[in-house]
């Protein structure tokens, strides 16, 4: 397998998913900004290519953030849900992602 090919099958798996939030979702209303759950080893400059590569937009920033787990209990029994990184990508004017797919 070629090189650029690994790189291209990486860029596909940066991006977890969307993030949808009351927050996300007025930040992209507001600041043409979108949240994604994105992998914990991705980098700022993955996550561009990968969102471009994607959605074909053009990206002017990216903000990360290292989201630390809850400790949850339930009785005596301790536990923790996991940490995740997600990633506040903002798009350059006159570009848009559409989730919902509403016309």
């Amino acid at each position: 397998m070629q090189a650029g090919a690994m790189f291209q099958e990486r860029l596909m798996t940066v991006i977890v998913g969307p993030h949808i939030s009351e927050k996300s979702t007025n930040m992209a209303d507001a600041n043409r900004q979108v949240v994604f759950k994105v992998r914990p080893d991705a980098t700022r400059k993955e996550i561009r290519q990968a969102v471009e590569l994607l959605f074909e937009v053009e990206v002017d920033r990216v903000t990360v953030v290292n989201v630390p787990g809850k400790a949850k209990r339930r009785g005596p029994s301790r536990g923790r849900r996991a940490d995740w990184k997600k990633a506040y990508v903002r798009l350059a004017s006159g570009h848009d992602i559409d989730f919902m797919g509403v016309e």
